[in-house]
């Protein structure tokens, strides 16, 4: 029985749920490049500063002429939340 609870606690623990919705599509040609910015916060409360922003991820890329945008939220337990977003272009 302790060997059950063990693994159920353990599968619990190492759950997470990832989503990845589309946030904006402009009439921009779907370009080449790709840029990426991301995020990570502990507890909901502490996200030490960090910058998930379309303008960052375009600029990481070089990006002038946005064509999508992404945003995918992973949560692991409502412990560890990080948000990335991808914003595609030329």
């Amino acid at each position: 029985m302790k060997k059950l609870l063990l693994i159920v606690s353990a599968a619990l623990l190492l759950t997470s749920c990832a989503l990845t919705l589309p946030v904006n599509a402009t009439s921009n040609e779907v370009g080449s490049k790709v840029g990426m910015s991301k995020a990570t916060g502990y507890l909901n409360v502490l996200w030490l500063g960090q910058d998930a922003s379309i303008q960052k991820a375009a600029k990481q890329a070089g990006i002038t002429k946005i064509s999508t945008v992404d945003l995918k939220q992973t949560n692991l337990l409502g412990i560890i939340q990080t948000y990335e977003c991808i914003v595609t272009g030329n």
